[in-house]
């Protein structure tokens, strides 16, 4: 019998009589054996949550079809004023509660999600300050946060100051579970290649944490909702054994906080396979809903942007002769944009504080001032004259006192030019932040520390009220908030396509096969596909796009995000038109979306719906080996036939040596059919089923 079958039988009235008729009568009798043990299922009772207060501990565990998925994990956590909550706790109460409803996305991946789920609210008490920890059980996955109210014994302490979270995630069998993971609280913040590990060779890691276990089961471990407190990666301890480790401030406290607070929700995703966990709107669900009202300012769209040609070194974005942002060089991309029907042109380098060393100074940027070779009057006229909007762009170099200090005027001016979108830089290294305190004193906050967690939500709300939306770089990691705020309408936080450019290495054939199933698992992803001159320095450079063509298309489908960018120079495009029509025709706002199949850091294969027609949309992509693979086209809606415009691999294409060889053809389907995906060495599949009436 398992410890925790055995448990169980432990926390039932009659422990002493069930322990002797199974023949442990030798066993003593200990406090532990009045331990209590509650229990919330999810509502088809696959996945069992149950919350125990053994040797005054408080303690979970979590089984998936009679399969124990995380063995007893503290729960708890450490305050500087009042010590621990977590030993010598004891459940008073609890409260259940269970949830059957709907709700609509303004924009997303899908236009309805469902919101169903049994709750358990457990009381702890160590007899004189009480915690309660909020457990959700979802068909996908659980939810769990910590609440501590305000109450008679904490009256004392209207400050509370968090050294550290208790909250574990032990995983059975850590040497035959398969992990996917970046490392946590690194220089490069979470700009790195996806390493494939057992689990017990993790140090420290980003969220989502995606592992397949021994018997196949799929887990990603994330965090919804997180406001005001600091983000979490993942530290191993023994083997197996995962802590919520917390970012600190640059004083060394976690959180800094008052009773009357909860937590963030500790997300665990749950599925018997890989395509599970693209499927799930867990994440979502545990955020609060929308709060900023009418929301039909915020638009989805794709957009151009001079930007690549900064990458690859024909232009610069500080002044100079090979200056990119000028007035001329932005009109000409406003004319693609208008000719091709793409909603804006994103400008990189227009503000003063590009020349010199701003990496290190971000001191230097105006966000009020243009170089004197643009002219924003007559750019913004000049968009409006041709039907683009100009997207702006404020590059902090991590200095965020000085874009707080300008971050009021710098929103205004972009309001009175129309511009409805910006994209928000933060580079800098882990830990790098510059702040400037309320004493003038200049401290260094990580990305994902409580103040910036703070600082970040401060500038979208602050956008909301002018009608702008946000789409960070250099970011925290996406926890849902974009259903509460639905102007956060996207975000990097992952090697994104400039590494392709100059990274060393680019980024790898599997790197693309691997973020849907972690960082894409979190929300919407900037990414900036569709490089078309794959390799501006020769196919053997070292810094090139390690994919054929057709994967650069199959990424639209892929890698969700409401905003798109088609991400290379407009010349290349002229030169593949013929392809260049995937890009123009794949929306960005979908009404479904179904991962039909993959595995993890192999490959996967998306339908989606178009939210404005009845057009569906599939893309397809493989890690560095060609592949075969046979989709169902059930998605398709019944009784309708459809033109699938194919394009796809050529026979002879392999990114290393021929990654433009491509076929584009039609064939008429219905929902009755199958299709097989041919897939080169990196390559990719991207099919528009256009509606026949």
């Amino acid at each position: 019998m398992s410890h925790n079958h055995l448990q169980t039988y432990f926390t039932q009235p009659n422990k002493v009589a069930l322990a002797c008729a199974i023949g442990l009568a030798s066993i003593a009798i200990s406090p532990s054996i009045m331990a209590k043990t509650v229990q919330v299922s999810s509502p088809d009772n696959k996945i069992n949550i149950f919350v125990t207060d053994d040797n005054g501990k408080a303690e979970y565990y979590v089984t998936y079809n009679n399969e124990t998925v995380i063995n007893n994990s503290r729960l708890g956590i450490v305050f500087n004023q009042v010590g621990e909550l977590g030993e010598g706790l004891k459940i008073t109460d609890t409260k259940r509660n269970q949830v059957n409803s709907q709700w609509q996305q303004p924009w997303g991946e899908r236009e309805t999600i469902t919101d169903q789920h049994k709750a358990l609210t457990t009381h702890f008490s160590n007899g004189n300050i009480n915690i309660d920890v909020e457990f959700k059980a979802f068909n996908d996955g659980i939810g769990f946060r910590y609440i501590v109210p305000k109450q008679t014994s904490l009256q004392a302490h209207p400050q509370l100051d968090i050294t550290k979270e208790l909250t574990e995630f032990a995983i059975p069998d850590a040497h035959n579970t398969t992990a996917w993971w970046i490392p946590g609280r690194g220089w490069n913040r979470y700009e790195y290649l996806y390493q494939t590990t057992s689990l017990n060779k993790v140090d420290r890691a980003h969220t989502p944490f995606t592992m397949k276990l021994a018997t196949g089961t799929h887990l990603s471990i994330h965090e919804a909702a997180l406001t005001d407190y600091a983000a979490m990666v993942i530290d191993q301890r023994r083997d197996g054994t995962l802590r919520a480790d917390l970012t600190p401030w640059s004083d060394g406290i976690l959180v800094k906080t008052q009773p009357g607070f909860h937590t963030p929700w500790r997300t665990i995703q749950i599925g018997s396979k890989a395509t599970d966990l693209l499927n799930s709107d867990l994440i979502l669900n545990l955020n609060e809903p929308n709060k900023l009202g009418d929301v039909s300012w915020v638009k989805p769209g794709k957009y151009i942007g001079i930007w690549w040609a900064m990458h690859v070194n024909e232009k610069t974005w500080g002044s100079g002769e090979k200056h990119g942002a000028t007035t001329e060089e932005t009109k000409r991309y406003m004319d693609f944009a208008a000719k091709y029907n793409f909603d804006g042109v994103l400008v990189e380098g227009w503000n003063e504080g590009w020349d010199g060393s701003w990496f290190h100074n971000g001191d230097v940027f105006s966000f009020t001032q243009p170089y004197a070779d643009f002219d924003i009057d007559a750019v913004s006229r000049y968009g409006k004259s041709k039907g683009v909007r100009l997207i702006g762009h404020h590059e902090t170099s991590g200095s965020v006192t000085n874009y707080r200090n300008q971050m009021s005027a710098a929103y205004d001016l972009y309001q009175q030019h129309n511009v409805s979108q910006i994209k928000t830089g933060y580079v800098a290294d882990g830990g790098d932040i510059k702040r400037v305190d309320e004493n003038g004193i200049t401290r260094h906050e990580w990305h994902d520390g409580q103040f910036m967690v703070n600082e970040y939500l401060h500038s979208v709300k602050e956008a909301a009220k002018r009608g702008i939306s946000i789409n960070t770089h250099e970011p925290v990691k996406d926890t849902g908030l974009r259903r509460t705020y639905p102007n956060w309408i996207s975000r990097e936080g992952a090697r994104g396509q400039e590494f392709n450019a100059w990274g060393t290495p680019p980024n790898n054939p599997e790197h693309t096969a691997i973020l849907p199933y972690t960082r894409m698992l979190s929300g919407p992803m900037d990414f900036t596909p569709g490089i078309f001159n794959l390799a501006p320095e020769g196919l053997d450079a070292v810094n090139r796009v390690q994919t054929t063509l057709m994967k650069q298309l199959a990424l639209y489908v892929v890698l969700y995000s409401p905003i798109q960018m088609a991400a290379d120079l407009p010349r290349n495009y002229v030169e593949r038109l013929d392809a260049f029509q995937f890009i123009l025709d794949v929306p960005t706002d979908w009404s479904e979306s179904i991962a039909l199949d993959g595995e993890v850091g192999e490959f996967v294969v998306f339908a989606r719906k178009d939210r404005h027609s009845e057009n569906w949309y599939l893309g397809g992509l493989t890690n560095q080996d060609a592949r075969d693979v046979t989709v169902k086209l059930d998605f398709l809606d019944a009784d309708k036939r459809y033109i699938a415009q194919i394009y796809r691999d050529g026979d002879k294409a392999n990114w290393q040596t021929n990654p433009y060889d491509y076929v584009i053809e039609q064939q008429t389907v219905t929902s009755q059919d199958k299709l097989m995906l041919k897939m080169a060495t990196s390559g990719g599949v991207a099919i528009k089923f256009k509606e026949i009436k």
